[in-house]
Protein backbone atom coordinates (compact mmCIF):
# COMPACT_ATOMS: atom_id res chain seq x y z
CA UNK A 1 0.00 0.00 0.00
CA UNK A 2 1.36 3.41 -0.95
CA UNK A 3 1.81 5.77 1.98
CA UNK A 4 -0.41 8.85 1.97
CA UNK A 5 2.31 11.51 2.19
CA UNK A 6 1.87 15.26 1.84
CA UNK A 7 5.13 16.00 0.02
CA UNK A 8 4.70 19.76 0.28
CA UNK A 9 4.47 19.42 4.06
CA UNK A 10 7.53 17.15 3.95
CA UNK A 11 9.66 19.69 2.07
CA UNK A 12 8.31 22.53 4.22
CA UNK A 13 9.44 20.67 7.35
CA UNK A 14 12.89 19.53 6.24
CA UNK A 15 15.82 21.65 7.48
CA UNK A 16 17.66 21.27 4.16
CA UNK A 17 17.20 24.01 1.52
CA UNK A 18 15.17 22.83 -1.49
CA UNK A 19 13.66 24.54 -4.49
CA UNK A 20 11.93 23.20 -7.59
CA UNK A 21 12.48 24.50 -11.14
CA UNK A 22 10.43 23.76 -14.21
CA UNK A 23 12.00 22.89 -17.58
CA UNK A 24 12.36 26.61 -18.34
CA UNK A 25 14.38 27.09 -15.12
CA UNK A 26 11.56 29.06 -13.51
CA UNK A 27 11.26 28.65 -9.72
CA UNK A 28 7.97 26.92 -8.91
CA UNK A 29 8.52 26.00 -5.26
CA UNK A 30 10.93 27.05 -2.53
CA UNK A 31 10.90 25.65 1.00
CA UNK A 32 11.28 27.73 4.19
CA UNK A 33 14.84 26.46 4.78
CA UNK A 34 15.88 27.77 1.36
CA UNK A 35 14.30 31.15 2.07
CA UNK A 36 16.20 31.37 5.36
CA UNK A 37 19.45 30.43 3.67
CA UNK A 38 19.00 32.93 0.84
CA UNK A 39 17.55 35.53 3.24
CA UNK A 40 14.90 36.38 0.68
CA UNK A 41 11.10 36.52 0.75
CA UNK A 42 9.05 33.93 -1.13
CA UNK A 43 7.78 36.61 -3.54
CA UNK A 44 11.35 37.43 -4.55
CA UNK A 45 11.86 33.89 -5.89
CA UNK A 46 8.56 32.25 -6.82
CA UNK A 47 7.61 32.39 -10.49
CA UNK A 48 10.91 33.97 -11.56
CA UNK A 49 13.63 32.73 -13.87
CA UNK A 50 16.33 31.32 -11.59
CA UNK A 51 19.16 33.52 -12.86
CA UNK A 52 17.00 36.66 -12.67
CA UNK A 53 16.01 35.93 -9.09
CA UNK A 54 19.54 34.88 -8.12
CA UNK A 55 21.97 36.63 -10.45
CA UNK A 56 25.69 35.99 -10.25
CA UNK A 57 28.03 38.43 -8.54
CA UNK A 58 29.30 40.71 -11.33
CA UNK A 59 32.43 41.43 -9.30
CA UNK A 60 33.41 37.73 -9.22
CA UNK A 61 34.65 36.55 -12.61
CA UNK A 62 34.64 32.75 -12.34
CA UNK A 63 31.82 31.75 -14.71
CA UNK A 64 29.60 30.71 -11.77
CA UNK A 65 26.39 31.36 -13.65
CA UNK A 66 27.69 29.79 -16.85
CA UNK A 67 28.77 26.63 -14.99
CA UNK A 68 25.43 26.31 -13.23
CA UNK A 69 23.49 26.87 -16.47
CA UNK A 70 25.58 24.24 -18.24
CA UNK A 71 24.88 21.75 -15.45
CA UNK A 72 21.13 22.36 -15.57
CA UNK A 73 20.97 22.06 -19.35
CA UNK A 74 22.94 18.79 -19.23
CA UNK A 75 20.36 17.47 -16.82
CA UNK A 76 17.52 18.54 -19.14
CA UNK A 77 19.23 16.80 -22.08
CA UNK A 78 20.27 13.57 -20.34
CA UNK A 79 17.66 13.19 -17.59
CA UNK A 80 20.46 12.32 -15.18
CA UNK A 81 21.24 14.00 -11.82
CA UNK A 82 23.97 16.61 -11.63
CA UNK A 83 26.18 17.16 -8.58
CA UNK A 84 28.65 19.92 -7.74
CA UNK A 85 30.59 19.08 -4.59
CA UNK A 86 32.00 22.60 -4.31
CA UNK A 87 30.57 25.56 -6.21
CA UNK A 88 30.92 29.28 -5.49
CA UNK A 89 27.77 31.26 -6.11
CA UNK A 90 27.48 34.51 -4.17
CA UNK A 91 24.20 35.82 -2.76
CA UNK A 92 22.96 39.39 -2.51
CA UNK A 93 23.93 40.95 0.81
CA UNK A 94 20.74 42.15 2.54
CA UNK A 95 22.50 45.09 4.20
CA UNK A 96 24.28 46.30 1.07
CA UNK A 97 22.63 47.85 -1.95
CA UNK A 98 23.82 45.98 -5.05
CA UNK A 99 26.29 44.14 -2.81
CA UNK A 100 27.07 40.41 -2.63
CA UNK A 101 28.58 38.13 -0.03
CA UNK A 102 30.79 35.16 -0.78
CA UNK A 103 29.00 31.80 -0.52
CA UNK A 104 30.14 28.27 -1.39
CA UNK A 105 27.75 25.38 -1.98
CA UNK A 106 27.43 21.67 -2.41
CA UNK A 107 24.62 21.33 -4.98
CA UNK A 108 22.56 18.34 -6.10
CA UNK A 109 20.09 18.63 -9.00
CA UNK A 110 17.61 15.75 -9.35
CA UNK A 111 15.31 15.42 -12.40
CA UNK A 112 11.66 14.41 -12.27
CA UNK A 113 10.35 13.18 -15.61
CA UNK A 114 6.84 13.37 -17.03
CA UNK A 115 4.92 10.51 -18.69
CA UNK A 116 6.71 11.15 -21.99
CA UNK A 117 10.12 10.65 -20.36
CA UNK A 118 11.25 14.26 -20.65
CA UNK A 119 12.36 16.24 -17.60
CA UNK A 120 9.42 18.17 -16.17
CA UNK A 121 10.85 19.33 -12.87
CA UNK A 122 14.30 19.82 -11.33
CA UNK A 123 14.75 19.50 -7.56
CA UNK A 124 17.67 21.53 -6.29
CA UNK A 125 19.14 20.63 -2.90
CA UNK A 126 21.90 22.86 -1.57
CA UNK A 127 24.24 22.75 1.40
CA UNK A 128 26.08 25.89 2.45
CA UNK A 129 29.78 24.92 2.87
CA UNK A 130 31.14 28.46 3.16
CA UNK A 131 32.29 27.84 6.73
CA UNK A 132 34.33 24.87 5.56
CA UNK A 133 35.93 26.83 2.74
CA UNK A 134 37.16 29.40 5.26
CA UNK A 135 38.20 26.83 7.86
CA UNK A 136 41.86 26.17 8.87
CA UNK A 137 41.66 22.81 7.07
CA UNK A 138 40.69 24.52 3.83
CA UNK A 139 43.47 27.08 4.20
CA UNK A 140 45.95 24.23 4.64
CA UNK A 141 44.63 22.58 1.48
CA UNK A 142 45.09 25.81 -0.42
CA UNK A 143 48.79 25.73 0.47
CA UNK A 144 49.24 22.06 -0.35
CA UNK A 145 47.26 22.00 -3.59
CA UNK A 146 48.09 24.10 -6.65
CA UNK A 147 44.37 24.22 -7.37
CA UNK A 148 42.65 25.45 -4.22
CA UNK A 149 39.11 24.59 -5.32
CA UNK A 150 40.02 21.10 -6.51
CA UNK A 151 41.80 20.31 -3.24
CA UNK A 152 38.91 21.48 -1.11
CA UNK A 153 36.40 19.68 -3.31
CA UNK A 154 38.33 16.44 -2.95
CA UNK A 155 38.49 16.82 0.82
CA UNK A 156 34.84 17.77 1.06
CA UNK A 157 33.89 14.79 -1.10
CA UNK A 158 35.94 12.45 1.10
CA UNK A 159 34.30 13.86 4.22
CA UNK A 160 30.85 13.48 2.67
CA UNK A 161 31.54 9.82 1.83
CA UNK A 162 32.76 9.17 5.37
CA UNK A 163 29.68 10.87 6.81
CA UNK A 164 27.47 8.78 4.53
CA UNK A 165 29.20 5.60 5.72
CA UNK A 166 28.75 6.57 9.38
CA UNK A 167 25.10 7.44 8.79
CA UNK A 168 24.54 4.05 7.20
CA UNK A 169 26.11 2.31 10.20
CA UNK A 170 24.00 4.37 12.61
CA UNK A 171 20.82 3.57 10.70
CA UNK A 172 21.63 -0.14 10.76
CA UNK A 173 22.41 -0.04 14.48
CA UNK A 174 19.21 1.89 15.14
CA UNK A 175 17.18 -0.63 13.12
CA UNK A 176 18.66 -3.53 15.14
CA UNK A 177 17.99 -1.75 18.43
CA UNK A 178 14.46 -0.86 17.40
CA UNK A 179 13.73 -4.46 16.36
CA UNK A 180 14.99 -5.66 19.75
CA UNK A 181 12.92 -3.01 21.52
CA UNK A 182 9.72 -3.92 19.67
CA UNK A 183 10.27 -7.62 20.38
CA UNK A 184 10.80 -6.84 24.07
CA UNK A 185 7.69 -4.67 24.29
CA UNK A 186 5.51 -7.22 22.48
CA UNK A 187 6.70 -9.96 24.83
CA UNK A 188 5.98 -7.80 27.90
CA UNK A 189 2.51 -6.89 26.65
CA UNK A 190 1.54 -10.44 25.74
CA UNK A 191 -1.91 -11.17 27.20
CA UNK A 192 -2.92 -14.85 26.68
CA UNK A 193 -6.37 -14.40 28.24
CA UNK A 194 -7.16 -11.56 25.82
CA UNK A 195 -7.58 -14.06 22.97
CA UNK A 196 -10.75 -15.35 24.62
CA UNK A 197 -12.39 -11.91 24.62
CA UNK A 198 -13.74 -10.72 21.29
CA UNK A 199 -15.44 -7.90 23.21
CA UNK A 200 -12.11 -6.25 24.13
CA UNK A 201 -9.86 -4.08 21.95
CA UNK A 202 -6.42 -2.90 23.04
CA UNK A 203 -4.04 -0.33 21.57
CA UNK A 204 -0.50 0.65 22.46
CA UNK A 205 1.21 3.75 21.01
CA UNK A 206 4.80 4.43 22.07
CA UNK A 207 6.06 7.96 22.58
CA UNK A 208 7.66 9.33 19.43
CA UNK A 209 11.13 9.54 20.98
CA UNK A 210 11.03 6.29 22.97
CA UNK A 211 12.30 3.67 20.49
CA UNK A 212 8.99 1.81 21.03
CA UNK A 213 9.91 0.94 24.63
CA UNK A 214 7.81 2.62 27.30
CA UNK A 215 6.33 2.20 30.74
CA UNK A 216 2.61 2.03 29.88
CA UNK A 217 0.90 -1.35 30.04
CA UNK A 218 -2.42 -3.22 30.07
CA UNK A 219 -3.50 -6.67 31.21
CA UNK A 220 -6.53 -8.95 31.12
CA UNK A 221 -6.96 -11.88 33.53
CA UNK A 222 -9.80 -14.43 33.42
CA UNK A 223 -11.25 -15.43 36.81
CA UNK A 224 -13.62 -18.31 36.05
CA UNK A 225 -16.45 -18.95 35.95
CA UNK A 226 -17.98 -15.51 35.36
CA UNK A 227 -15.47 -12.77 36.21
CA UNK A 228 -12.44 -11.19 34.59
CA UNK A 229 -10.06 -8.43 35.66
CA UNK A 230 -8.57 -5.64 33.55
CA UNK A 231 -5.70 -3.34 34.49
CA UNK A 232 -3.91 -0.37 32.97
CA UNK A 233 -0.77 1.19 34.40
CA UNK A 234 1.95 3.76 33.79
CA UNK A 235 5.56 3.77 34.98
CA UNK A 236 7.37 7.09 35.05
CA UNK A 237 9.83 7.53 32.18
CA UNK A 238 10.62 5.85 28.87
CA UNK A 239 13.21 3.43 27.60
CA UNK A 240 14.38 -0.02 28.56
CA UNK A 241 14.56 0.67 32.31
CA UNK A 242 10.95 1.92 32.43
CA UNK A 243 9.84 -1.08 30.37
CA UNK A 244 11.63 -3.49 32.72
CA UNK A 245 9.97 -1.87 35.75
CA UNK A 246 6.63 -2.03 33.95
CA UNK A 247 7.15 -5.73 33.29
CA UNK A 248 7.77 -6.46 36.98
CA UNK A 249 4.75 -4.48 38.20
CA UNK A 250 2.45 -5.92 35.56
CA UNK A 251 3.49 -9.50 36.31
CA UNK A 252 3.13 -8.97 40.05
CA UNK A 253 -0.39 -7.52 39.73
CA UNK A 254 -1.41 -10.28 37.32
CA UNK A 255 -0.31 -12.90 39.85
CA UNK A 256 -1.92 -11.18 42.86
CA UNK A 257 -5.36 -10.76 41.28
CA UNK A 258 -5.50 -14.50 40.64
CA UNK A 259 -5.02 -15.21 44.34
CA UNK A 260 -6.86 -12.17 45.74
CA UNK A 261 -9.70 -11.20 43.38
CA UNK A 262 -10.21 -7.81 45.01
CA UNK A 263 -8.92 -4.74 43.12
CA UNK A 264 -8.20 -2.76 46.28
CA UNK A 265 -6.31 -5.58 48.00
CA UNK A 266 -4.41 -6.39 44.80
CA UNK A 267 -3.24 -2.76 44.53
CA UNK A 268 -2.31 -2.82 48.24
CA UNK A 269 0.05 -5.72 47.61
CA UNK A 270 1.38 -4.09 44.44
CA UNK A 271 2.06 -0.85 46.31
CA UNK A 272 4.11 -2.69 48.93
CA UNK A 273 6.03 -4.49 46.20
CA UNK A 274 6.62 -1.24 44.29
CA UNK A 275 8.53 0.21 47.26
CA UNK A 276 11.21 -2.43 46.70
CA UNK A 277 11.51 -1.98 42.93
CA UNK A 278 13.89 0.61 41.55
CA UNK A 279 11.98 3.02 39.29
CA UNK A 280 8.52 1.96 40.46
CA UNK A 281 7.98 4.91 42.79
CA UNK A 282 4.99 7.04 41.69
CA UNK A 283 3.85 4.50 39.09
CA UNK A 284 0.09 4.56 38.63
CA UNK A 285 -2.41 1.77 38.00
CA UNK A 286 -6.13 1.11 37.95
CA UNK A 287 -7.62 -2.34 38.50
CA UNK A 288 -11.16 -3.27 37.45
CA UNK A 289 -13.03 -6.48 38.20
CA UNK A 290 -16.00 -7.21 35.93
CA UNK A 291 -18.63 -9.62 37.28
CA UNK A 292 -20.73 -10.72 34.31
CA UNK A 293 -23.30 -12.54 36.46
CA UNK A 294 -24.21 -9.59 38.68
CA UNK A 295 -23.33 -7.04 35.96
CA UNK A 296 -21.18 -5.14 38.39
CA UNK A 297 -17.88 -3.27 37.95
CA UNK A 298 -15.63 -3.20 41.04
CA UNK A 299 -12.54 -1.01 40.87
CA UNK A 300 -9.68 0.65 42.71
CA UNK A 301 -7.37 3.37 41.44
CA UNK A 302 -3.79 4.20 42.41
CA UNK A 303 -3.23 7.72 41.08
CA UNK A 304 -4.38 6.89 37.55
CA UNK A 305 -6.78 8.77 35.23
CA UNK A 306 -10.34 7.48 35.88
CA UNK A 307 -11.82 4.81 33.60
CA UNK A 308 -14.98 5.81 31.76
CA UNK A 309 -18.24 3.89 31.53
CA UNK A 310 -19.97 4.85 28.28
CA UNK A 311 -23.69 4.10 28.20
CA UNK A 312 -25.65 3.25 25.07
CA UNK A 313 -27.41 6.66 25.19
CA UNK A 314 -24.04 8.47 24.97
CA UNK A 315 -23.83 9.55 28.62
CA UNK A 316 -20.65 8.76 30.57
CA UNK A 317 -19.75 7.97 34.18
CA UNK A 318 -16.25 8.47 35.52
CA UNK A 319 -14.97 5.70 37.79
CA UNK A 320 -13.50 8.20 40.24
CA UNK A 321 -14.92 7.13 43.60
CA UNK A 322 -12.01 4.94 44.70
CA UNK A 323 -8.92 7.02 43.90
CA UNK A 324 -5.75 6.87 45.99
CA UNK A 325 -2.13 8.11 45.60
CA UNK A 326 0.28 6.37 43.17
CA UNK A 327 2.14 3.21 44.08
CA UNK A 328 4.86 3.38 46.71
CA UNK A 329 4.29 7.04 47.65
CA UNK A 330 2.90 6.49 51.16
CA UNK A 331 5.42 6.15 53.94
CA UNK A 332 3.19 3.71 55.83
CA UNK A 333 0.81 1.07 54.55
CA UNK A 334 -2.84 2.14 54.36
CA UNK A 335 -5.66 0.02 52.86
CA UNK A 336 -6.75 1.26 49.46
CA UNK A 337 -10.36 2.20 48.67
CA UNK A 338 -12.68 0.24 46.42
CA UNK A 339 -15.97 1.11 44.73
CA UNK A 340 -18.49 -0.47 42.41
CA UNK A 341 -21.23 0.46 39.97
CA UNK A 342 -23.64 -1.56 37.83
CA UNK A 343 -23.62 -1.68 34.05
CA UNK A 344 -26.11 -2.60 31.36
CA UNK A 345 -25.47 -4.92 28.39
CA UNK A 346 -24.11 -2.82 25.54
CA UNK A 347 -22.31 -0.33 27.78
CA UNK A 348 -18.62 0.28 27.07
CA UNK A 349 -15.79 0.51 29.60
CA UNK A 350 -12.69 2.48 28.60
CA UNK A 351 -9.35 2.34 30.42
CA UNK A 352 -6.37 4.41 29.23
CA UNK A 353 -3.14 6.11 30.26
CA UNK A 354 -2.61 9.86 30.60
CA UNK A 355 -0.92 10.24 27.20
CA UNK A 356 -4.37 9.91 25.62
CA UNK A 357 -5.81 13.03 27.29
CA UNK A 358 -2.99 15.21 28.60
CA UNK A 359 -1.79 18.12 26.47
CA UNK A 360 0.82 20.74 27.29
CA UNK A 361 -0.65 23.98 28.68
CA UNK A 362 -4.12 22.44 28.99
CA UNK A 363 -6.15 21.50 32.04
CA UNK A 364 -6.74 17.76 32.55
CA UNK A 365 -10.50 18.33 32.67
CA UNK A 366 -10.37 19.65 29.11
CA UNK A 367 -8.73 16.42 27.98
CA UNK A 368 -11.33 14.32 29.80
CA UNK A 369 -14.18 16.28 28.24
CA UNK A 370 -12.65 15.80 24.79
CA UNK A 371 -12.39 12.06 25.45
CA UNK A 372 -15.99 11.62 26.64
CA UNK A 373 -17.31 13.72 23.74
CA UNK A 374 -15.40 11.60 21.24
CA UNK A 375 -16.63 8.38 22.81
CA UNK A 376 -20.25 9.53 22.68
CA UNK A 377 -19.95 10.42 18.99
CA UNK A 378 -18.77 6.92 18.03
CA UNK A 379 -20.55 4.84 20.67
CA UNK A 380 -22.26 2.54 18.14
CA UNK A 381 -18.96 1.24 16.75
CA UNK A 382 -17.58 -2.12 17.86
CA UNK A 383 -14.54 -2.00 20.22
CA UNK A 384 -11.89 -2.28 17.49
CA UNK A 385 -13.50 0.38 15.33
CA UNK A 386 -14.12 2.58 18.35
CA UNK A 387 -10.47 2.36 19.40
CA UNK A 388 -9.25 3.46 15.98
CA UNK A 389 -11.85 6.23 15.69
CA UNK A 390 -10.97 7.51 19.16
CA UNK A 391 -7.25 7.73 18.43
CA UNK A 392 -8.02 9.57 15.20
CA UNK A 393 -10.41 12.04 16.83
CA UNK A 394 -7.89 12.79 19.57
CA UNK A 395 -5.19 13.32 16.93
CA UNK A 396 -2.63 10.89 18.40
CA UNK A 397 -2.19 8.40 15.55
CA UNK A 398 0.80 10.32 14.19
CA UNK A 399 2.72 10.06 17.44
CA UNK A 400 2.76 11.96 20.72
CA UNK A 401 5.32 12.94 23.34
CA UNK A 402 3.95 10.43 25.88
CA UNK A 403 3.09 6.78 25.37
CA UNK A 404 -0.52 5.58 25.32
CA UNK A 405 -2.20 2.36 26.41
CA UNK A 406 -5.90 1.96 25.67
CA UNK A 407 -8.41 -0.79 26.51
CA UNK A 408 -12.02 -0.73 25.30
CA UNK A 409 -14.50 -3.32 26.59
CA UNK A 410 -18.02 -3.87 25.28
CA UNK A 411 -19.93 -5.14 28.32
Amino acid sequence: MTADIDFTAFFDATPSPYLVLDADLVIRYVNPACLRTARLAEGELMGKYFFDALPENPAFHDDAEQNLKASLHRLLDTGKPETAVLQRYDLPAPDQQDGFEERWWSVIHTPLCGPDGTVKWIIQQTTDVTAFVHSPRARQLSKESPERTEGMAADLYARARELHRLNQELRQAHAREQHLAITLQEAMLSVPDLDRHTNIAVRYLPATASLNVCGDWYDVVDLPPDRYAVAVGDVVGHGVHAAATMGMLRSALSAVIRAIPSPAQALEVLGLYARSVDGAMAATAVKVLIDTRSRLIIYSNAGHPPPILLHTDGTCDLLDQATDPPLGTREHHVPRPQAGLPYRPGDTLVLYTDGLIERRDEDIDTGLERLTTSLAQDRTLDPDQLADALLTRLDVTGGVSDDIALVIIRL
